[in-house]
């Protein structure tokens, strides 16, 4: 009986045998595997956006990215999206993108940050504060759509605010920009909202004029830190995790949205002159400074004593820090994120640091303009 022959060598022009594949390119394909399976979820407003364009740029990017069928969702009038965005974290997704105004984006963001969820922007409101501060693209909708997809993720600071009300209830609440009271949160409950829909951010200098009509300076004694308790009149008061407001405005010089640290404003002018100074400060001074405190000149000693003279001003006085307890001596309209959300006498602001990820635009952009030091 014949015994099997072995296997004849195979010559060099014979093609080659087909082989196992290496591990780099095992691992290739496994992440590629792993990509098709992303899932992003946009939590959108019917009422701010158009939803057929919006899909289909969204839908276009995600497919030429090989994410998974994007999940949507649509807010109500009675939930701004929190509880849409709880399904979309229950749903497994990856990514969840606000498309609205400040108020769902706000609402959108809570869930991100107690999930540990990644939130991307489809800026489609009035305000759009925290895509003026990230910053990203508020007029492209190309540009937002691709970020949600290819772009790269940020840790940015998280502002925790709880109120008390004038009944003795309590409210908690998230904030990414800024919260405050007095003239800010009495010029939102003033803002006529056919003419915001009409003319964007424009009719809030029609609801400033005529807050500033009845803009009575309020008392109320503040604890930050652990420093010693202290007594302030003022006719506003911000928190602010970042500092530019609509049409370039720089409320905040100083604020940066990942340092960790929030804000303190104290608006206290004592006659017309005192307001205009405070204009001049916020739409044009105060970029100036911002300029300088991150130029190579902030770290001279010319350069500090600028923006040390400037915080000592008297119609303003700024503060920094991580705890931010205030108590009124009479009930006041409060705001967060450019939403009024009724009066409260007292509240206590906080800050959890680099605890939310955002997702912004990653180098190959032309649209990032992140910061990095």
């Amino acid at each position: 009986m014949s015994t099997p022959s072995e296997t004849p060598p195979q010559s060099e022009d014979a093609p080659p045998t087909e082989e196992a594949a290496s591990p780099e390119e095992a691992t290739a394909t496994e992440g590629a595997a792993a990509t098709e399976q992303r899932t992003a979820a946009v939590v959108y407003n019917p009422v701010k956006v158009h939803l057929p364009s919006l899909k289909r740029t969204v839908n276009r990017y995600q497919r030429e990215a090989g994410w998974a069928e994007t999940k949507w969702y649509a807010t109500s009038e009675e939930d701004p999206g929190g509880g849409m965005a709880r399904e979309a974290v229950a749903a497994g997704v990856d990514v969840i993108a606000a498309a609205g105004g400040d108020g769902t984006v706000r609402a959108v963001a809570e869930v991100a940050h107690e999930a540990g969820v990644t939130l991307a922007l489809l800026p489609s409101g009035t305000g759009n504060l925290l895509a003026r501060n990230i910053p990203a693209p508020i007029d492209d909708l190309g540009a937002s759509a691709h970020t949600i997809f290819n772009g790269e993720d940020r840790a940015i600071d998280f502002g925790q605010v709880r109120v008390e009300r004038p009944d003795g209830s309590r409210d908690r609440y998230g904030f990414l920009v800024m919260a405050g009271l007095g003239l800010d949160a009495r010029m939102l409950v003033n803002t006529n909202d056919d003419l915001k829909k009409k003319v964007g951010w424009l009719a809030y200098v029609d609801s400033l004029v005529r807050s500033l009509r009845d803009a009575d300076a309020f008392e109320f004694r503040f604890k930050l830190d652990d420093d010693a308790t202290r007594s302030v009149r003022g006719h506003s008061l911000i928190v602010g995790n970042c500092g530019m407001l609509q049409a370039g405005a720089m409320l905040l010089p100083d604020a940066e949205i990942d340092d960790g640290v929030f804000d303190v404003l104290v608006m206290r002018p004592h006659s017309v002159l005192g307001w205009a100074r405070i204009a001049a400060r916020v739409f044009w001074e105060n970029a100036i400074l911002r300029w300088v405190r991150r130029s190579a000149l902030g770290n001279t000693v010319i350069g500090e004593r600028i923006t040390t003279k400037a915080r000592e001003e008297r119609p303003l006085r700024y503060l920094r820090g991580k705890q931010f307890v205030v108590r009124l001596e009479k009930p006041d309209e409060f705001e967060i994120d450019g939403d009024p959300v009724g009066e409260v006498v007292a509240f206590r602001a906080s800050i959890d640091p680099g605890s939310l990820t955002v997702r912004v635009a990653g180098p190959e952009d032309q649209t990032r303009a992140t910061r990095r030091r």
